[in-house]
């Protein structure tokens, strides 16, 4: 896989391999974070199941974790302008805990 590399346009060609492009299901994510750098846990939990498996972790720098949370709430506002209102969640998790340090967020 090559680097992303800028052209004179500003634009960057990125490439997708096939396997990337499949993407991998997550329903709940677990958000870490030191002076340094944002850790997002991408997690798959299955009903009736003790046990929910990381399935990507993304490591981020404050500014890029920044930088998500906008692309995020953009995205969001496009989307709810284009299918109407996102609910939000009523389910309630509790976490287990340990198996991070650091604060630790949900979403």
């Amino acid at each position: 896989m090559t680097n992303p590399q800028q052209n004179p346009d500003g634009s960057i060609d990125v490439e997708l391999s096939e396997e990337i492009a499949e993407g991998v299901y997550a329903n709940l994510a677990m958000i870490a974070h030191s002076n340094s750098e944002f850790i997002l846990d991408f997690i798959r939990l299955m009903p009736g199941v003790p046990k929910a498996k990381v399935k990507a972790r993304i490591i981020l720098t404050p500014e890029h974790a920044k930088r998500l949370l906008e692309a995020l709430r953009e995205n969001i506002s496009r989307y709810e302008e284009a299918y109407g209102d996102i609910n939000s969640p009523t389910d309630t998790f509790k976490f287990p805990s340990g198996g991070f340090s650091g604060p630790v967020g949900q979403a």
